[in-house]
């Protein structure tokens, strides 16, 4: 890959955008959010947010994709990040379709309508047919959300230190 082809399409509600250093005080807000981060070993830091940010700017340098700031289409508030990161999953680099929506704009289906924009601009733009969602098995939501937008449960399997997670992949 390399290059990038841009974010997704805005959808009915929201609007995607390369994450910029000027993104900083949402996403440090964002990410340092004890409730949104529940499912990481802890919340980041302001310097690790900025460090986040950095990490998909190279992204979208390298891969064509990252995760992408995502807005409400209506009022231009920032709701949190969604998009497409490479993961070493079991030896193998996969994928990823990942999302955090800021803790008062969860449960309204910002991430499901974000994830399903991702997959379909994966697929459509940038021609990756295979996606996956690597989520811990307590995060009931996140898979509901995976299960939306078409993923289904492959297996059970370790990621990064030994977590425990569950990987979601393409439904067959």
């Amino acid at each position: 890959m390399g290059g990038t082809d841009g974010p997704p399409a805005d959808t009915a509600r929201l609007t995607f955008a390369e994450m910029t250093p000027d993104d900083l005080d949402d996403m440090a807000a964002l990410l340092g959010d004890a409730e949104v981060m529940r499912y990481y070993p802890r919340p980041k830091t302001r310097a690790e947010a900025l460090h986040w940010i950095g990490w998909n700017q190279g992204l979208y340098t390298r891969a064509g994709f990252g995760l992408w700031v995502i807005r409400s289409r209506a009022t231009g508030e920032f709701l949190g990040d969604c998009g497409l990161t490479p993961q070493e999953v079991d030896g193998t680099t996969e994928v990823e379709v990942g999302y955090h929506v800021r803790s008062g704009a969860q449960g309204l289906g910002y991430a499901t309508e974000a994830a399903a924009a991702c997959l379909a601009h994966a697929r459509e733009t940038l021609g990756i047919d295979r996606i996956v969602a690597i989520i811990d098995p307590a995060n009931v939501p996140s898979q509901r959300v995976a299960e939306k937008i078409g993923l289904r449960f492959e297996r059970n399997t370790t990621y990064g230190d030994g977590q425990p997670v569950r990987i979601y992949g393409p439904g067959r």
